[in-house]
């Protein structure tokens, strides 16, 4: 597998590991006091004997609960660095693990500097780049030509970064986001949780009510306790915020189900993200903040959702989602 490799981030790349103090003008609950600990913010004691366990690798004996075996296979994968990434071999993950369809995240690459190795035999590749050169970006590989393949959200002011591409395929339309960080000091939590994810949150609802949704990619957000090491201390970081979390219950509300979730409710250590600092990842001290969030009527086609802890190259390791459609 392709080494690991350090990285230089921009702040707003990536949640901060230590607190930070937040504006109160920018929480949800608006009334300038610091919320009081909620009984979600403290992990649950699982009766002893609970699995916490979660697949690391692909089964191909795991099926739906009608017993229908997978057909589909899907990775999303922050690879921090697209050139960086190809120059670990990180295109072998294709030829390894032969996914249906790869997207891929802060791809920091535009499209006039992709470079030819970008271009994989058996594969169409799509591309989204931000204005700014070597900033956020996303890419699509995929064995099936889409149907039709769009580019943003379709509102200008969210669409300058590169961050979102939407397949539509026959039976379901897979959008790929890499979703704006809030930043160090909390500098885009307003932009991110009252402006982003309400006019993102829309967009996924008017897909939905054509055909169902896979969403995958980056989200930024842990979502509950249980989706980073540390949830006491980074309770106003970036990524763990209520505003955040609320705004990602707030999506689900309106349809659709955290696919890892709904299969593992009592996964621990279930971490997707770790920063390079403090050799994090060898103690597995980080966070999940990658996400398969799927219509809810497409639960019943749903096989596994993975996460590969193994497998490096970048400051995220890959996820996949089987599913039987």
């Amino acid at each position: 597998m392709p080494p690991k490799r350090k990285s230089k981030k921009t702040p707003e790349d990536e949640p901060a590991e230590k607190q930070v103090k937040v504006d109160e003008a920018g929480t949800s609950n608006g009334k300038g006091k610091t919320p009081k600990p909620k009984k979600e913010d403290s992990l649950e004691s699982l009766p002893e004997g609970t699995d916490t366990s979660f697949p690391k690798e692909f089964n191909p004996d795991k099926v739906t609960e009608d017993g229908r075996k997978s057909s589909l296979k899907i990775t999303s994968w922050n690879i921090n660095g697209l050139r960086a990434w190809m120059k670990g071999d990180g295109l072998d993950y294709l030829k390894t693990y032969d996914p249906d369809i790869l997207c891929v995240q802060e791809t920091k690459c535009s499209k006039a500097k992709l470079p030819k190795e970008s271009e994989v035999d058996g594969y169409h590749a799509y591309w989204s780049s931000a204005e700014t050169e070597g900033y956020a970006g996303t890419g699509m590989y995929t064995k099936t030509k889409p149907v039709n393949v769009t580019y943003g959200i379709g509102q200008k002011k969210h669409d300058n970064e590169g961050r979102t591409i939407t397949a539509e395929f026959d039976k379901f339309f897979l959008v790929t986001s890499y979703v704006p960080n809030s930043g160090k000091g909390l500098v885009r939590l307003n932009y991110r949780t009252k402006e982003w994810d309400v006019d993102f949150r829309e967009y996924i609802k008017k897909l939905d009510a054509q055909k169902p949704v896979i969403l995958c990619g980056d989200l930024n957000v842990a979502h509950t306790p249980a989706d980073l090491k540390n949830p006491k201390t980074n309770k106003k970081t970036a990524g763990f915020t209520e505003a955040e979390r609320v705004e990602f219950t707030n999506l689900l509300a309106e349809g659709y189900v955290d696919s890892f979730r709904e299969l593992y409710p009592n996964a621990r250590d279930c971490f997707s993200f770790w920063t390079y600092m403090m050799n994090s990842r060898a103690k597995n001290v980080g966070w999940r903040l990658d996400y398969f969030v799927l219509s809810q009527r497409l639960k019943v086609d749903l096989c596994d959702s993975i996460i590969q802890q193994s497998i490096m190259g970048s400051d995220h390791c890959p996820i996949m989602l089987s599913m039987a459609l």
